[in-house]
């Protein structure tokens, strides 16, 4: 840490988002207690959404879901659930515009890919968009910075422009999976078709619920002609 961050954390100490707390040195906005209350997805999942399953599953395991319907994305990660400190963390950084904890979030993401993708070369990362009106209200868009940011930590290329959103959706949270899948339905579609053509991409998302909205994305890139799409996100609700 730096004379002048250690200077300015003397003068204007940091307290962490989630509890409050004064955060250690070397943190960001998230302290050491709330980090390791996290509770990191691990096996036993879903081998195509990533939905984790309760109990003690010892082969590959397909969710009912994905038996009937095979998704669009060759697979979808998460790095943690949806719960407690996770839930404030990413709901300040979506509607209070706390932009700067897409920092302390970007290990997640980070690790998460190095954990399921390791052998997966691809050839860019994007992200969900936000329609336009929404995106200019909010001021941005959570998906886009925490893409580019992991697209920079992988050294990657960040394709901001291969995708849009082309039609205002309500919000997805009171809507239950198949009115989730309605509402996103012919709301994207790709540009520079050429380019993504034979392209394996890394989709990120803050958050993947039923997964209806990356799967649109996903059939939208699919039917541009990208090979592969492979979905992570911060959290799984």
């Amino acid at each position: 840490m730096s004379f002048v961050s250690t200077l300015l954390d003397i003068v204007y100490p940091r307290f962490c988002v989630a509890c409050g707390n004064a955060v250690g040195e070397g943190q960001g906005y998230v302290c050491w207690d709330c980090e390791s209350g996290f509770d990191i997805i691990s096996r036993p999942f879903c081998s195509v959404c990533g939905d984790p399953v309760e109990g003690m599953v010892e082969h590959e395991y397909l969710c009912s879901f994905c038996q009937r319907v095979r998704p669009y994305f060759e697979a979808a990660r998460s790095a943690v659930r949806y719960r407690g400190a996770v839930r404030t963390i990413l709901h300040s950084l979506k509607y209070e515009k706390m932009t700067f904890l897409a920092r302390d979030l970007l290990p997640f993401l980070y690790a998460c890919v190095n954990a399921h993708y390791s052998g997966i070369c691809f050839d860019g990362v994007t992200f969900v968009p936000l329609y336009p009106r929404k995106e200019r209200e909010r001021t941005f868009n959570q998906a886009r910075l925490l893409a580019g940011k992991l697209a920079g930590e992988l050294e990657l290329p960040f394709l901001c422009d291969c995708l849009q959103r082309t039609r205002y959706t309500v919000t997805q949270t009171d809507l239950d999976a198949s009115e989730r899948r309605a509402n996103v339905r012919g709301a994207f579609a790709a540009q520079n078709s050429k380019w993504l053509d034979g392209r394996t991409l890394l989709l990120v998302d803050d958050v993947m619920t039923t997964g209806a909205t990356v799967n649109e994305v996903s059939k939208v890139l699919k039917e541009a002609g990208a090979a592969g799409v492979f979905v992570v996100t911060v959290a799984r609700g």
